[in-house]
């Protein structure tokens, strides 16, 4: 990855601040979290479900067959999504994200999170009581091809090294899940390759976390998109306003 995105993450997470370790965890699934009707209680706010986005241009949006006309359009498909309905794509590559789902018949572990170091399972989440843990691999590209029962098998191993609990433990379920879309490579050179938000037709502004955001591809970052997607289009309404939250430092 690029050096840029790693000093960022040692600076905002352990030196610009005393607390900038602290983190903020959702109580509720994020499925609740950003689930349509949480934004009920906004005006204006209507979700069309299982509706592909087909064509983008500066006149409209086509939707599932339908026309969508507006003033000013915000775009956040994936950037894979990009030529297909008619706006330039970024010469991105993939990141792939491994998750590793396991429950057992007891307590393994009271943590809440780890990082397990020097392993190929690199995050270990608590998910309910130490009998369910989820792992989690960032750039999984080794793991592409690796069978799912191995993949299993892996993690049991590097688990055994760090909690022995797991060794007296018993397997009830496992589950893989490979995302080989899930993020875009912030490898070297690709930072001045991330579009900023108006970079396509002049009414139509780009939001995701493979633009330019500051932020490397995080929901965090994906976030701050939202934010320089609505400035720029504040700014073309000729209403100008402020959205972004500025970092910690």
């Amino acid at each position: 990855m690029a050096a840029v995105h790693g000093f960022q993450v040692f600076w905002l997470g352990f030196l610009a601040r005393a607390d900038s370790y602290e983190l903020g965890i959702p109580s509720v699934p994020l499925a609740q979290l950003y689930a349509a009707g949480a934004w009920q209680c906004l005006p204006n706010v209507r979700f069309h479900l299982r509706s592909p986005v087909e064509r983008i241009d500066g006149s409209g949006f086509t939707v599932a067959g339908e026309r969508h006309a507006a003033d000013h359009y915000i775009c956040a498909l994936p950037f894979e999504r990009l030529e297909a309905v008619g706006l330039p794509a970024p010469a991105f590559d993939h990141s792939p994200i491994t998750g590793v789902h396991l429950w057992f018949d007891r307590e393994v572990t009271t943590l809440p999170h780890a990082t397990l170091l020097g392993r190929t399972m690199q995050w270990m989440f608590n998910k309910d009581r130490g009998r369910y843990l989820q792992l989690v691999v960032s750039a999984s590209r080794e793991l592409t091809n690796v069978p799912r029962n191995e993949i299993v098998d892996i993690a049991i191993g590097d688990l055994r090294l760090y909690f022995p609990r797991v060794h007296e433990a018993n397997l009830v379920k496992a589950h893989v899940v490979k995302e080989q879309l899930a993020t875009f490579s912030a490898a070297p050179g690709t930072e001045s390759l991330r579009p900023a938000a108006q970079s396509g037709p002049p009414n139509v502004f780009l939001a995701s976390d493979w633009t330019r955001s500051g932020w490397p591809a995080t929901m965090e970052g994906a976030v701050r998109s939202g934010y320089l997607a609505a400035e720029a289009v504040a700014q073309s309404a000729g209403t100008p306003a402020r959205f972004l939250i500025p970092d910690l430092a």
